[in-house]
């Protein structure tokens, strides 16, 4: 990082005193980035890590007390067990690429909120909506891809119940000072099914389901995945620290 702010330094200098004279002047070789290699069977980068491959839950356990995840696993995913609670990564993580796929059950029951309800939570409190919202109207800032209660998503990119769909989550987690006070926000991007529905929108705070976002100092934090009672399954979930 020093190298490469002596390099922009240098050339700021000399463009300034019109001493620019080649286009080698303004190049800068180092540092180069690394090679990461994508997996183009599986499509997964090569630094990433798997929290899920379709085998078991070893990388997951319950939100609440540490115990075992109790979702089912069949045909290399898993499905909410309604009442055994959300589960969370073992491993903690701060600003990410996360990728996930999700489906919503194929029988449709209830509308609104109920039908195909779960979520996706970045550092155990900003949440993703995950729902059925097919043809399936419910409040817009808490539809799905919504940033829950917070940001509406650009489009409805919903496919129809019973298939997959995916979301890539580019999450910038916000800093907090010695004095426990917020000195930057936390950022989302949100691609669902390869749409842009959330282009680097601010979080003013926690996700409240009663009430005003909350802005209490953290760290990093696990992923969470919601158990709201519906039989909610996942598949090919991945992150990348940033």
């Amino acid at each position: 990082m020093r190298i490469l702010f002596l390099n922009c330094f240098c050339f700021l200098f000399l463009f300034a005193h019109g001493q620019i004279l080649k286009p080698e002047a303004t190049e800068i070789w180092s540092p180069a980035p690394r090679v990461v290699e994508v997996d183009q069977q599986a499509k997964i980068p090569s630094d990433a890590i798997v929290l899920f491959d379709g085998k078991d839950l070893s990388q997951w356990e319950n939100r609440w007390n540490g115990e075992e995840a109790q979702w089912s696993i069949q045909d290399k995913h898993m499905t909410v067990v309604a009442g055994t609670g959300d589960i969370k990564t073992k491993e903690k993580f701060g600003s990410c690429q996360l990728h996930i796929e999700w489906r919503a059950p194929h029988e449709v029951n209830g509308e609104s909120q109920g039908r195909g309800n779960s979520g996706v939570f970045l550092q155990e409190r900003y949440e993703v909506q995950i729902l059925d919202n097919y043809k399936n109207r419910t409040y817009s800032n808490g539809q799905a891809a919504s940033i829950y209660k917070q940001h509406i998503p650009l489009v409805n990119a919903c496919q129809p119940p019973g298939e997959w769909q995916s979301y890539d989550i580019i999450f910038t987690a916000p800093r907090f000072n010695q004095d426990s006070l917020k000195i930057s926000s936390g950022y989302v991007t949100v691609l669902h099914n390869g749409v842009l529905v959330q282009n680097h929108v601010e979080l003013y705070g926690s996700t409240e389901y009663i009430g005003i976002p909350k802005n209490i100092m953290h760290g990093d934090a696990s992923i969470v995945l919601q158990d709201h009672g519906n039989p909610v399954s996942f598949r090919n979930i991945w992150v990348r620290r940033l």
